[in-house]
């Protein structure tokens, strides 16, 4: 049944080779100002370790990174507008952004690649639940990553106002913890997205059908987390709930609910997380 994992003794030279592809893309990425020079550093980083544990890995963090870097440039100026004063990084992704979405999937990449070698001698007698566990693990953080990105990007643009997720409060667009239909709708759509590139990669449907799930788990999670204990906080001068520790005025913020240290990169990571543990739990009930 997990035949499909193919043996390569080609590591050292597939780990070269990604240094260098995900150095040119990540520099492609750079000049396009989808990503911070950090940022760069960091998706050279994820996306190296991604090729070294083989070319499925890389496809999957590729059809990721390309499918939010056009929709995060879909309509721009308007999603900008929108939520002028609210967000606290642009779009340009910076070092913490980009393993806030890609650690747990860079993690997942390197334990299998390990576990890989440690055990390539005895690998089919082997009990396949880790080999192939960090697989599930892998796909569903990364779906959960997609799914909130697809989620925002398309929710940013919704007509009328998000709702809170808590309590149905209409919330300002970019609003960590709104929702819309749209944003809602996207998300699916993102999650589904990754599930068949886990099938277009020959990774098996259980595998697909567990990314899927866990990708929704993680950006309703996301979501969650924002609208209840994502630090909050607030321009004294405006009076305006904001993410930024400047305000557009110029007015220093003050902190106004929450867990001060969970910001939203940390929500994103969380939604990663959870995204991963979901997709494991759902691949054990079906595989």
């Amino acid at each position: 049944m997990y035949n499909f994992i193919l043996v390569d003794d080609q590591f050292a030279v597939r780990a070269l080779w990604g240094i260098v592809l995900a150095a040119a893309i990540a520099i492609g990425a750079r000049r396009m100002r989808a990503l911070t020079t950090g940022g760069a550093i960091a998706a050279t980083t994820v996306g190296a370790i991604a090729i070294a544990a083989g070319w499925s890995w890389a496809v999957l963090l590729l059809a990721f990174f390309a499918s939010s870097t056009m929709l995060s440039r879909w309509r721009h100026a308007e999603k900008e507008s929108r939520t002028a004063g609210v967000l606290a990084k642009d779009d340009e992704r910076d070092a913490i952004q980009v393993l806030a979405n890609g650690a747990i999937f860079a993690a997942a990449a390197f334990l299998f690649k390990l576990h890989w070698l440690l055990t390539r001698e005895t690998l089919i007698d082997q009990d396949p639940t880790w080999t192939i566990g960090w697989m599930v693990l892998g796909a569903g953080a990364l779906s959960a990553a997609c799914a909130d990105t697809w989620s925002t990007e398309v929710g940013t643009l919704a007509p009328g106002a998000p709702r809170r997720i808590t309590d149905r409060r209409e919330v300002p667009p970019g609003t960590s913890g709104g929702i819309t239909g749209a944003g809602l709708a996207a998300g699916a759509c993102g999650a589904l997205f990754m599930a068949l590139t886990v099938r277009i990669v020959h990774w098996p449907w259980s595998i697909a059908i567990a990314a899927g799930v866990g990708g929704i788990a993680g950006t309703l999670a996301d979501s969650f987390i924002g609208a209840t204990v994502q630090a909050r906080r607030r321009c004294p001068r405006c009076g305006v709930a904001t993410e930024r520790w400047v305000h557009d005025c110029g007015a220093d913020t003050e902190e106004a609910g929450g867990i001060a240290w969970l910001d939203n990169d940390a929500v994103n990571a969380l939604c990663t997380g959870v995204g991963a543990i979901v997709a494991f739990v759902v691949w054990r009930l079906i595989a």
